[in-house]
Formats: C-alpha cells, structure tokens, sequence
C-alpha cells in the first residue's frame, strides 16, 4: 500500500487566527510551532511514503519549507482539511492507496493511532474512510464537560455501532451520562481523533457533494460522508496511557505545553 500523510493547515482559523504559527515549548523550553509539532508527528509514522503540508496561506508555506517540509499549495475555496486533501490529490501526479489526513492542530497524535488506521483499512477493502476514537477516562471526560461549561468548544466525541461505523459525531459529549466518574476511570464517551483515512474514490467523491446540513451546524467535515451514505470505520485505540489534546482554543497551548513536559518531548 502506497501512503500519503496530508497536513491541512490554514491561516484565517475562526476560533484561532494564526494557530499553525503559535510557538510551543518542549521539555527544554525549546519552541516550535504548531505546524512543525504536527509535522514531526506525521513523519514519525511508519509506513508512509511521503508527508505534504496543504496550505493557501504564504506564511505557513515559507515557514513549513524554512524547516524542511514539502509544502503543496491549495484552493482558498477549500472548506475544510478533507477537501484540501483532495486538492492535493488533484495536484500530484504520483498515486497513492490511502491518504491520511493529519490534522494540524494534533501535535499529540501518536504515531500508533494513524498506523492503526492504515491497518484497518489495510484489513477491510470495503471501508472507503477510517477515523480513530479513543475511550475518556473520567479526567478527559471533566475536561470535555467543562470546557461546553463556560462555552468553549474542546473536543469531539462519537457514538458507533457494534459494526464500528459512526452513529453521529459532535461537539456536544455524547452519549450522555448523569454519573461522575473517577480520573483514572474508563467511561462509556469516545473522544474522536481528528484524523482520517480515506481511500482516493471517496475523497473524489467528497467534493462533489458539498456541504450539507449536519456538516454546516456542527462544524465537522466526517459527517458530510454519513449524510451522503458512505459509513466511517470508528477504530478503538489505545492512548497508552498517553494524553491527547487539539489545539482549539488560545487555552490549550498551556495544556499541549504541560503535556509535552511531561512526555520529554523537545
């Protein structure tokens, strides 16, 4: 299997203007940006055969080539990181099996969450798209209902099937629960990784489909593919006992920071 690590990365974000250029720091105190972060994710991962950041944006692309990466520019039509990676795959020659989009305000993602959604579609020729979801301890869990507390929007959870196709996903916690859970306990919520696996026909497919109407109100591209019928393969991964955090809001650049200390990343 020929595989493509795309990094969608835009300037003018809503919540964040100018995150892929925020600075953190590692272990050291040493800064990188954001974009850098989520490019050291993408090539730890094994595998791949080529990584690209997708961009429209002059100052992410110098900043991304100053550093080493191979940068493709892309539509500003562009709605979200789906329909980047598609443009991409319009603007190269080479083909490619899987394309996987890594996000790139998940300088966390471990390399074993997109390894295992090679895997998964590596093992199952029918799926067209694969998503990782990764179960909340009680800590995550407080973390999520906290944040939609004072109206900031923190991560995405999913609700999927006993065949792991998505039920829905959204920026509310869902399933919802009335019981409090300890940190270190395992709950019944998913935290969606904002990381996909798509084969090629369903990234062409994507964009002639536009926009509906869940994908508008949530904000979130995957469910574009459920509302045209296409299901998304939920694969359960292990955290490992690693934490994972976006970077949606100024607020978690301390969060990311903290957990980078913590993991002895430089």
């Amino acid at each position: 299997m020929r595989v493509l690590i795309v990094i969608p990365a835009r300037y003018a974000s809503t919540r964040y203007p100018g995150k892929p250029l925020v600075t953190l720091k590692g272990c050291k105190g040493e800064g990188r940006s954001l974009i850098r972060r989520s490019w050291d994710a993408a090539t730890a991962v094994k595998g791949v055969e080529r990584v690209i950041i997708a961009t429209d944006d002059d100052r992410i692309s110098n900043h991304s080539k100053a550093f080493g990466a191979e940068v493709i520019m892309t539509s500003e039509e562009c709605a979200n990181g789906t329909e980047r990676c598609a443009d991409v795959m319009n603007n190269i020659s080479q083909d490619y099996d899987i394309i996987v989009n890594l996000q790139g305000d998940a300088p966390l993602t471990p390399a074993w969450f997109v390894e295992a959604l090679i895997s998964a579609l590596v093992a199952t020729p029918e799926a067209m798209v694969a998503t990782p979801v990764l179960r909340c301890d009680g800590a995550a869990l407080g973390g999520f209902i906290e944040d939609r507390k004072h109206g900031r929007v923190g991560g995405t959870t999913a609700v999927f099937g006993r065949d792991h196709h998505a039920m829905y996903f959204s920026k509310e916690v869902i399933p919802f629960t009335s019981r409090r859970f300890d940190k270190a306990e395992m709950t019944p919520v998913f935290h969606h990784v904002g990381v996909y696996a798509y084969r090629p026909v369903a990234l062409a497919e994507y964009v002639s489909w536009g926009a509906g109407a869940l994908e508008t109100l949530e904000g979130l591209e995957q469910l574009r593919f459920m509302e045209n019928g296409v299901p998304v393969l939920c694969v359960e991964v292990d955290g490992r006992g690693r934490a994972f955090w976006e970077l949606n809001n100024p607020e978690d650049v301390a969060r990311i920071e903290s957990k980078l200390a913590e993991m002895g990343v430089e």
